[in-house]
């Protein structure tokens, strides 16, 4: 029983920890395919280059972790905004397939530029010294670092709500993607609140590259190898939704590290299926977008 009760605790925690992740990149797609229309496969570049910019201006120019995180969020989401104005401007309200055809080039070229910039191994992340350790809850000891991830994704879930949901910003966004034209009618400037919701969207996938670079290791193949995870979360949780996403990320988080524990050769499988039912069970994700 006591063996039981540890193995839930420790699966809970780890993939919470995990969730937290899934969660601070998926939601910036969730803003971009959702309330922008736009089909951005190459989310996860935006999150490859974050956690590059964090582990460089620490290692090479010695900055401290926070410093690091902001540097690299901030460069990443105005590389964001120059690519929307330059590029996906010219796909709004345009064809879906070629908006995948105009990303996944993008995604080539991140796996090119990463390759000769950065070498092809992993880059070596280090906590912060006061993030290091283990920390003691209930007798338990739990990894600093991680226990910080998970309150990290709890705060921004509810500052991203406000954000979206409740402020006169969401609405007027919510307002240009439904009619461009009424929108701008009625003197909303939706060419510059695109651009800062793209910009928003780079950020936060930077943020959560950055701060995820200890779980989910920053390499060349990075956009490539969690694409499917990020649109799966973003799927099932809802597009355009800030809860959806989360509590998608809460289950499938939670849910692979469960069958990664108890059955690892078939654990990708199960989660397949899950995903699967969920989405015959839910074609537009746990929390549609309103």
């Amino acid at each position: 029983m006591h063996q039981a009760v540890s193995a839930a605790i420790s699966i809970g925690f780890f993939g919470l920890a995990y969730a937290m992740v899934l969660y601070l990149i998926s939601v910036g797609l969730s803003v971009t395919l959702g309330l922008m229309g736009v089909v951005n496969l190459a989310h996860g570049a935006f999150a490859m280059f974050g956690g590059y910019a964090v582990t460089e201006l620490m290692a090479r120019a010695g900055l401290p972790f926070w410093a690091a995180l902001t540097g690299g969020v901030v460069l990443v989401a105005a590389g964001g905004a120059v690519l929307e104005r330059v590029l996906y401007r010219r796909l709004y309200g345009g064809d879906e397939l070629d908006q995948v055809l105009l990303t996944i080039g993008l995604v080539f070229i991140s796996l090119a530029a990463a390759r000769f910039g950065f070498g092809t191994l992993d880059q070596v992340f280090h906590p912060p010294a006061a993030l290091a350790g283990t920390i003691t809850i209930a007798g338990r000891s739990f990894p600093t670092y991680r226990s910080f991830l998970i309150l990290c994704g709890a705060g921004l879930v509810a500052l991203l709500w406000l954000a979206v949901d409740r402020t006169r910003f969401g609405a007027m966004l919510r307002a240009a993607v439904d009619n461009p034209r009424m929108a701008e009618a009625v003197g909303i400037d939706t060419g510059r609140l695109f651009a800062i919701s793209f910009a928003l969207g780079s950020g936060l996938a930077a943020l959560g590259g950055g701060l995820g670079a200890e779980i989910l290791p920053i390499s060349p193949a990075y956009p490539v190898q969690y694409l499917v995870d990020f649109l799966t979360v973003v799927a099932v949780g809802g597009a355009g939704s800030i809860r959806g996403p989360f509590l998608a990320a809460l289950l499938l988080g939670i849910s692979q590290t469960a069958f990664l524990y108890f059955w690892p050769a078939a654990g990708s499988f199960f989660i397949d299926a899950l995903t699967l039912g969920l989405l015959m069970w839910r074609p537009r994700g746990l929390v549609p977008a309103a």
